[in-house]
């Protein structure tokens, strides 16, 4: 029988195999796998003194093989990482990725401008990634979050419990039936679905297969749920609000022109770790 090999040899080889398959960021995939199951840092695998047991070799299989699959290595977890937390996630809420960190601290610009205090809406938060992140960062902030999803606001009280967290969630389609908020929303922040609906099928598989269409598909042309925002939550905002939105990949033009057009005062955009424009920047008029 063959004897249990060391986490670096198994490492080696799940690397080798997923490779070998087409996987991307093979290397990333085994080691994060592994560093997990064994409590330690993905650095530290290098001089795990141990070798696995049988269970958590027989378990480390179990996952390679559905990496293999194309399964994201957050979905084998039920977990992700982002900024300070640890996001529970499951079938009902978008894996959270390092572009929306650009988004949040857009967000966090605008309450420090204001002086420390914002009371924020977060439209469609899913595993309730931003604002979550917005109450953690700052305390002060009065954080509300929308969801159309049940499902998606389990998962975010729970990810909003975990990091001791205080937000306030409705359930609503994007900014409707939120009369308690009328007139006092300070920031709007949204990462809105904006994948246009024909590249869907062109998406890798590990967001085509695993992520819930509804947190992607922005319309025919990406620009659905933009057009939604800027049309349906103007009552919800204060005299001269901000709203920060997550764009795709060259929509961050389109995105303040359609505010632009619907009154908003467009402000700019922020770029995402690649340099590229992830968030366009707007501001409210005065109501009357």
């Amino acid at each position: 029988m063959r004897a249990l090999a060391s986490a670096r040899q198994l490492a080696w080889e799940a690397a080798e195999r997923l490779e070998n398959a087409g996987v991307p960021e093979p290397v990333a995939s085994a080691e994060v796998l592994l560093a997990e199951l064994l409590g330690v840092r993905r650095s530290e695998l290098a001089f795990y003194p141990e070798s696995l047991t049988r269970e958590q070799a027989a378990l480390y299989e179990a996952w390679v093989s559905r990496r293999l699959e194309r399964e994201p290595v957050q979905r084998i977890l039920g977990y992700a990482y982002f900024r300070n937390l640890r996001l529970d996630l499951d079938e009902h809420a978008l894996i959270p990725r390092p572009d929306t960190e650009s988004v949040v601290d857009a967000a966090l610009e605008v309450v420090d401008r204001g002086g420390g205090f914002s009371r924020v809406l977060d439209v469609g938060t899913g595993s309730g990634v931003i604002a979550v992140s917005i109450a953690q960062e700052r305390p002060s902030c009065e954080v509300h979050a929308t969801d159309q999803s049940e499902g998606a606001l389990r998962i975010a009280r729970r990810n909003a419990a975990r990091a001791g967290t205080k937000v306030q969630f409705h359930r609503a389609d994007l900014a409707r039936g939120l009369d308690v908020l009328e007139g006092c929303v300070d920031l709007l922040v949204s990462n809105p679905p904006y994948v246009r609906s024909a590249d869907i099928p062109k998406l890798t598989p590990e967001v085509r297969d695993w992520d819930p269409r509804a947190a992607l598909d922005g319309g025919p042309d990406g620009l659905g749920f933009y057009r939604r925002i800027f049309a349906e939550a103007g009552p919800l905002l204060a005299d001269g609000a901000d709203v920060v939105l997550e764009v795709g990949d060259g929509q961050a033009e389109d995105v303040l022109e359609l505010g632009r057009r619907a009154g908003y005062a467009p402000l700019g955009t922020r770029v995402d770790l690649t340099g590229t424009p992830r968030s366009g920047l707007l501001r409210s008029g005065t109501r009357r």
